[in-house]
Order: C-alpha cells, then structure tokens, then sequence
C-alpha cells in the first residue's frame, strides 16, 4: 500500500497524467504532419514557386535538382548547355587559330612563299589571339571541371560574366585584326595571282589537307571576326536562362554591354578610315548569304523527296563531316583513322495532316516518315546529292561512350556512316533528334529498341 501511494503522488508530482499525455502525442502527431506537408510542398530553391511536382522515387529526393520547380529545372539545363556552348565554341575558335599557324603561316615561311612583312600583312596579329584564346580557354576549362569535381551539375558555381570581364583586354586585339582584314584580303588576292608557287600551295593544302576540312584561307581568317560578333548572341543566351538572384547576372549584362560597345567602336573607326566594309555589314552579308544557301538546299531536298511542302517539317539543317568506315572496329583504333568529308545534311519530317489548313506550327500531327538528305558543297553553282536520302524508319542510330564527338547511323543492309560536327555540343544535338526520329518509326524497333539485332549488348550503345 505505501509502495502504491508514492507511486501515486509522484505520477502526480511529475504533471502528466494520461490525459494529458494522450493531448501532448496527438498535437506531436500534427506537428509532424504539418511538416511532412510543407516538406511535400517545399518552395523551389530558385524561385519560391510551390509548384513542385510530386516525388515517386525515394532516392530523387535526396538529390538536389528535387528542390527545384519545372520551370527551373528546365532553366538550369538550358543555362548548362549555354555555358558548355560558349566554351566549346571558343576551343573550336581556338583550333581555327592554330590551323592558321600550323598550316600556312609557319609553312609558308618557312618555304619562304613570302617576306616577313608579307605575312605580317596577311596574318596580323595572329599569334596574339592565339595566346588570348588560350589564356582564356584555360580559365573557362579549369572553372567547368572545378564545378563537376564540387558536385556542380548544372554549372551554377561558373561564372562567365565574370571570367570574360577578365579578359576584357582581348577585346582591342580583335579590334586591331578587325581594322586589318580587308588590307589582308586584298594583299592576299593580289599575291595569290603573282606567286604561282604561291597559287599551287593554297590550293593543293586545300585539296589534300584534311585537317583544313575543304576550307581555304580566307575561310580560317574570318574566324577572329564570326567569334567576335557571335560574342553578344552567346552572352544573350545565358542572360536569358539565369535568374536575376544569381551572382553572375550583373557580370553577364556589362560584358555583354562591354562587348556591342566595343563592336560598334570598331563599325566607327572602319568608316572614319574610309572602309566601305564594316561588322556590321560583315554580319548581315553573312546572314543573307545563310538564308539564300539554306533556301536553295531546301529546294534541293523537297524536289529529291517529293513531299508536299505544307506537309514537311525542317527540323535540323546545317554542316556535318561524314565518314564512312570499311568495317565496325573504327570505334577501336578511334575516330582519328577515318577520312571525313563536309557535307551539307538537312533532317526532314513528314507530318500528317490534322484539318484542310495549313499545319499547326506547335505540335502538326503524327510523324509519316523522316529522312536524312546529304548535299555536297556547291560545285559549279549547283549543289548535288551524295546518294539518295537516308530513310530513318530503315536505320540504326548509336554512339560510343569511347567516341562521343561522333555518332553512327546505319542503314539495314546496306551502309553505315560516322557522323561529327565541329562543336561537339550540335554533334549530341544532331544525334538526339536524329535518334527520336528514327524510334518513332517502324514497329520493330520499337519493341528491340532501335536495335538492329536482339543480340546487341546494350551497355556499348547510348540510351
């Protein structure tokens, strides 16, 4: 009975009683309801939009694009795939550069085609560029691998805006090549009809090159010129998928402001030297000249398909290097052993009609067929076709993790063919749509996947 009693009046000391207790459990159990609520409609880490769709997996909600809204989601990737632009085009740039270098300056020097004050006139300030893009390119690579080694996906933590206000001070090196161009051009035509050994070097390094993929040189030595004109365009592009919160904004908006203020000094100072030719007038030739080339290649595929234009579909169009090797062990010994060719490719699509009118420009209707029509470059003002179009309900397309600047398309029982283009970027981009296209078509390969054979291991091929 004692036992009992101070049991009693110490249940009653501590305060809680069963009662209370059965409150206190019940007002814990909608605490944490409540949170597992707000945790369910957590705000976007980027935005505050509750707007979140729901998880399914467990394990996604550990990662950290999970805290992020649709509409962010597809910012981020936007922002990503702007920034890996902008650094593979300026190793692209760069390559061009060391072309220039490596395959006529230091040749033609040494073969003494030219005096030193004539390469002087042609090349300009070449070897300063060149040292700029790599200084530059330097600091872009360091800063995308550091993002990836932290964990940085999306490449939030890289800061373009920043790097290129760093290296503002390459901006009078393009102005200075930019004043010379046309001086170099007409230097260079007139050398060119008085030096015959001069004449037959430019066109046999054309020819027999490979490395200067049919290009000449007065291509390679517009490319300080398209680099610093496209600065603006792949400035606008990050600009528009990065939110006004990140560090980087401000950075981005002067550099680009930097580099059109810089453009337009140099429009100014062409025409105070009497110069007719202008970026401006560089950039809008260039353009229309894109647009007529671009018409004349459609006219070219409609007539070779034979579809109804109403009906067609230009989803891709643009230039690719071909190859097309003897065997299937060309990923082995690498994509250096293949011989690659330009050529002018446009991906076709054969839309059904969804009402009398004229196709809806969004979503048109169900996918009838699509092709892959390859045009040569023009020869004698006409362009020509490589074969007849590639049908993708009849083909394979794949890629190598070992070999991912290129992918392959093969046509069932018939060819096959290594595609790449020169930013390595638009090469992913040709082989996804490309891909897309030739799943959507055939009932076979639906069910095998797009594979041409059951017996194919998956793991060597891209899903």
């Amino acid at each position: 009975a004692t036992r009992t009693k101070s049991a009693d009046v110490e249940r009653a000391d501590s305060g809680i009683g069963q009662m209370p207790a059965r409150k206190w459990r019940n007002r814990a159990a909608e605490t944490l309801s409540s949170l597992q609520a707000w945790e369910a409609h957590r705000p976007c880490t980027d935005c505050g939009e509750r707007d979140l769709p729901g998880e399914t997996d467990g394990q996604n909600c550990n990662q950290r694009r999970a805290d992020l809204c649709e509409k962010c989601r597809k910012r981020r990737t936007e922002r990503k795939e702007s920034v890996l632009e902008f650094v593979n085009t300026e190793a692209s740039y760069g390559e061009d550069l060391r072309i220039i270098k490596e395959e006529f300056y230091l040749p033609m020097q040494a073969a003494g085609l030219l005096s030193q004050e004539q390469l002087l006139g042609i090349f300009s300030n070449i070897q300063e560029l060149i040292d700029l893009n790599e200084n530059f390119l330097e600091v872009l690579q360091e800063e995308i691998d550091q993002a990836f080694d932290q964990g940085d996906v999306d490449l939030m933590t890289v800061c373009i805006g920043e790097i290129f206000l760093e290296f503002v001070n390459m901006l009078p090196a393009f102005q200075t090549y930019c004043l010379q161009q046309s001086s170099s051009v007409n230097m260079l035509n007139a050398l060119e009809k008085e030096k015959e050994l001069l004449r037959i070097f430019l066109n046999v390094s054309q020819n027999d090159n490979t490395a200067l993929r049919r290009m000449n040189l007065r291509s390679f030595l517009m490319a300080p010129l398209q680099r610093v004109t496209k600065y603006p365009l792949l400035l606008s592009r990050i600009i528009k998928a990065t939110t006004e919160y990140h560090p980087d904004h401000g950075s981005l908006r002067e550099a680009k402001s930097r580099i059109e203020s810089h453009l337009e000094h140099i429009n100014m100072k062409t025409k105070q030297e009497g110069n007719t030719w202008t970026l401006r007038s560089f950039r809008q030739d260039s353009k229309k000249k894109r647009e007529v080339i671009n018409i004349e290649m459609r006219e070219t595929a409609l007539k070779t398909v034979g579809w109804l234009r109403e009906e067609t579909r230009f989803v891709m169009e643009g230039s690719l290097q071909l190859a097309q090797p003897p065997d299937g062990q060309w990923v082995k010994k690498g994509s250096k052993t293949l011989k690659f060719q330009n050529m002018q490719v446009l991906l076709l699509v054969n839309m059904k009609r969804v009402s009398e009118s004229s196709l809806e420009s969004a979503e048109p209707g169900p996918v009838k067929d699509a092709v892959l029509v390859l045009i040569r470059d023009k020869n004698n003002g006409k362009f020509h076709l490589l074969r007849e179009p590639l049908r993708l309900s009849n083909c394979i397309v794949s890629t190598d993790p070992d070999c991912d600047d290129t992918f392959e398309l093969i046509e069932i029982r018939r060819e096959a063919f290594v595609f790449r283009d020169s930013d390595r970027a638009r090469t992913h981009h040709w082989f996804r749509q490309i891909r897309r296209y030739s799943r959507e078509l055939g009932s076979w390969k639906k069910r095998r996947n797009a594979l041409p054979n059951i017996m194919i291991s998956t793991p060597h091929t891209r899903p």
